[in-house]
């Protein structure tokens, strides 16, 4: 098995393996073109149907209508946790509120408060990150800004259930690590955003998906850079984007709609990925600890631990020792985790599977 499908690290994550291959091609000379895609001018013709391609594709996969706008921003997700409450806590007649649940999480409620007043929702520090509020149930003044919460937290494996249910107050979500894993009510949100590394391809582009409506509360003054309607009048081309990850992006797209099928399709592949892995975990019993209680459990990123460091690190190289690699933990918590994101493939999961199995064996 070619190694890019063994990439179980939390990013950069591995790429499907027809999109590498176009991929390839493409820095060489596009077909469409004849010249490489890392020379292509963002203003040219080309561009300018990738970028309404991806938009479609989106708008498809996701069935988001009309009344949102989808831009195509740089940043990553930390520029996002500034431009949120830059753009949208100002004209609000209560601080938006925040659900710390995680790493990723904790990062965007700092940063929120350099930028303006802002709420902790719920904070999960003192369980250890291991479990998850019920949004629904959370005490949100009505007149907050807005509710911003992290739907899957990479670091320590936790994910939050889709969210069917309209919330009294603007719902924001960062995606990053599960956005196109699996279908989602677009119209529940007023905002969802993700930046790639993890589903949409590599570093460099981040999809910021706003209801029209929200961006009404944009104060005048902002930089032009860090103020939404900039983007959205501009097409996502009011300064150089990042056109390689536009297109890799472009690429995904294709691959879930019309190679995978969807997301109805990718979420069944996703579950059995996951049910394999956690299940084969569990059957280790207290050899192995999994770090997040059950109930939150993500499918897209499994954080555990043999419970020794020492193990940890043993496991991690006799795993690359069979082209498995990406297994090391995040700094913030150590340990082991996989991250299964879309373009792992279930054959990678079974041999992964196998080499826990193996080595709880032979070490434990």
């Amino acid at each position: 098995m070619k190694s890019n499908t063994l990439n179980f690290s939390g990013g950069p994550g591995a790429l499907p393996e027809t999109v590498l291959e176009q991929t390839r091609e493409a820095v060489a000379r596009l077909p469409e073109t004849g010249i490489s895609v890392l020379g292509m001018s963002h203003r040219s013709d080309w561009f300018r149907s990738i970028l309404n391609e991806a938009e479609q594709n989106l708008r498809c996969l996701l069935g988001i209508s009309d009344d949102y706008a989808v831009t195509f921003l740089q940043g990553g997700s930390s520029l996002q946790f500034a431009m949120i409450p830059m753009n949208f806590a100002a004209q609000a007649s209560a601080p938006p509120e925040y659900v710390t649940s995680g790493y990723w999480s904790g990062r965007a409620t700092s940063e929120a408060a350099k930028v303006s007043a802002r709420k902790v929702a719920w904070d999960g520090r003192a369980t250890g990150y291991r479990q998850l509020p019920d949004l629904r149930a959370l005490d949100v003044s009505r007149s907050a800004a807005y509710l911003h919460y992290v739907s899957n937290e990479t670091v320590e494996g936790l994910q939050f259930p889709v969210c069917e249910d309209q919330m009294p107050v603007p719902l924001i979500a960062d995606m990053s690590s599960d956005f196109l894993s699996k279908p989602f009510r677009p119209d529940v949100f007023s905002m969802m955003y993700a930046h790639a590394q993890k589903n949409l391809g590599p570093a460099g582009v981040t999809v910021a998906i706003i209801k029209r409506s929200l961006l009404e509360r944009v104060p005048d003054g902002l930089p032009a850079i860090l103020d939404f309607r900039t983007h959205v009048s501009h097409g996502s081309n009011y300064n150089t984007p990042p056109v390689f990850a536009i297109y890799v992006m472009t690429l995904i797209t294709r691959w879930l709609r019309f190679e995978i099928g969807g997301l109805h399709s990718m979420q069944s592949i996703n579950e059995r990925k996951a049910k394999r892995l956690y299940e084969t975990l569990d059957a280790l019993g207290d050899a192995v600890t999994i770090h997040a209680d059950r109930p939150w459990r993500s499918q897209m990123n499994v954080a555990f631990t043999f419970g020794d460091a020492r193990l940890d690190d043993a496991f991690i190289e006799a795993a690359r020792e069979q082209g498995i690699v990406g297994l090391e933990g995040h700094r913030s918590i150590g340990g082991l985790r996989a991250s299964l994101y879309n373009a792992v493939t279930e054959e990678a999961v079974d041999i992964l599977t196998n080499a826990l199995t193996e080595f709880s064996l032979q070490r434990v």
